[in-house]
């Protein structure tokens, strides 16, 4: 960890944040706090405080070369698809990935360290299975296959990267399981599909932490899985939201068998990370709390 805040401007390292939105200023906040340099670029022009903010699209080699002008440091790969196809997650990750690994081996500089955010979308288990770092990816939908082939543009290179698998992640601006409660939608009393979740700010927290952990001297693995500690049913989460905001649940029971994956985070919690939000229950309680729902 840094132990202390430097006064040269010179000497901080320079992060540069691909894909500058909600987790990527989450993020931002926390690194700046640590006296990194951050730097971030978006496909439409913004300003951020305390931020270098520029315009680009990973996926034009010209604008990524421009981009790279300069020597970073860490490199953290938050990508987003503009459209909801397999056309738009393979600009989006894979076109983008295939731009970014190329350009970055032909540079003079290379970073420290390279993050994908990635997803527990790669996996396709839907047998009630636990799964982790080691698990088979065998995704049965186009997002997961696109994110995996991202991942591995990446971690097949000799570039030093790590690619991080989020779960569905929550928190302020991410509450449609919640608006869903507060509607007084129905749900299907369905004991195996399990839902796997982790609050926004665990995301900029497990970011920031194995940025911090190799600075440190700590070898990364390639892969980590991040998901609270408690995998549950999707009704089991919808009945507790309806009690703690004393809303009425209709739960209709089903009689479908569906079952879903269960991931495990013990690698990451090896590394030395702890969870602010542990399970569901911290994390919408603090969202209900911050909406002043009772």
């Amino acid at each position: 960890m840094k132990s202390e805040m430097t006064s040269d401007p010179s000497k901080r390292e320079k992060c540069l944040i691909v894909g500058f939105g909600d987790l990527g200023r989450r993020l931002a906040t926390r690194l700046t706090a640590l006296d990194y340099a951050v730097f971030g670029v978006s496909r439409s022009q913004r300003k951020e405080s305390g931020v270098e903010l520029s315009q680009c699209d990973a996926t034009d080699a010209a604008q990524v070369t421009q981009l790279f002008a300069q020597a970073f440091d860490i490199l953290v790969i938050i990508l987003t698809p503009d459209e909801a196809s397999d056309a738009g997650y393979r600009r989006a990750y894979v076109d983008s990935m295939a731009n970014i690994t190329q350009l970055l081996q032909r540079q003079t500089w290379q970073p420290r360290l390279v993050l994908f955010v990635s997803s527990t979308g790669v996996y396709g288990q839907a047998d009630g299975s636990w799964v982790d770092e080691s698990s088979p990816t065998a995704p049965t939908r186009y997002s997961g296959r696109r994110l995996l082939e991202a991942e591995r543009l990446l971690l097949d290179t000799k570039l030093p990267g790590c690619a991080v698998r989020f779960s569905g992640i929550y928190g302020p601006g991410r509450e449609r399981l919640l608006n869903q409660v507060r509607r007084g939608e129905p749900c299907l009393r369905e004991p195996g599909a399990f839902t796997n979740r982790i609050h926004a700010e665990d995301c900029a927290a497990v970011l920031t932490h194995l940025i911090e952990r190799q600075a440190a001297g700590a070898a990364l693995a390639p892969v980590y899985l991040a998901s609270d500690q408690a995998p549950v049913a999707r009704w089991e989460v919808m009945q507790w939201l309806a009690a703690e905001m004393a809303v009425p649940l209709e739960v209709v029971e089903s009689d479908s068998g569906r079952t879903t994956k269960r991931c495990s985070n013990k690698l990451l919690r090896a590394s030395g990370f702890e969870f602010s939000y542990p399970s569901f229950r911290e994390g919408y309680g603090a969202l209900i709390d911050d909406s002043g729902t009772a």
